[in-house]
């Protein structure tokens, strides 16, 4: 299932559609290299403000809980 999302990195904020089986950093890595992301870090950990946790890099979004217009911040 595709999730729209936005990441936020030093400052920067980008809206993203990615499908919620795929883990955060390897997700995160293939929008970076294909140029939709670029300047953005990546970091271990990220802070999802829908939820107000922590979620890693290395799981999917859908184990992290993270849904549909949820706001994820790096944690760096």
């Amino acid at each position: 299932m595709l999730i729209n999302i936005t990441v936020e990195s030093g400052g920067r904020s980008q809206n993203i559609r990615i499908d919620n089986g795929q883990k955060i950093g390897e997700g995160l890595s293939v929008l970076r290299k294909s140029g939709k992301l670029s300047g953005f870090s990546k970091p271990d950990y990220f802070h999802s403000q829908l939820n107000e946790k922590l979620v890693s890099a290395y799981k999917t979004f859908a184990e992290e809980q993270i849904f549909d217009g949820d706001i994820l911040t790096s944690i760096e």
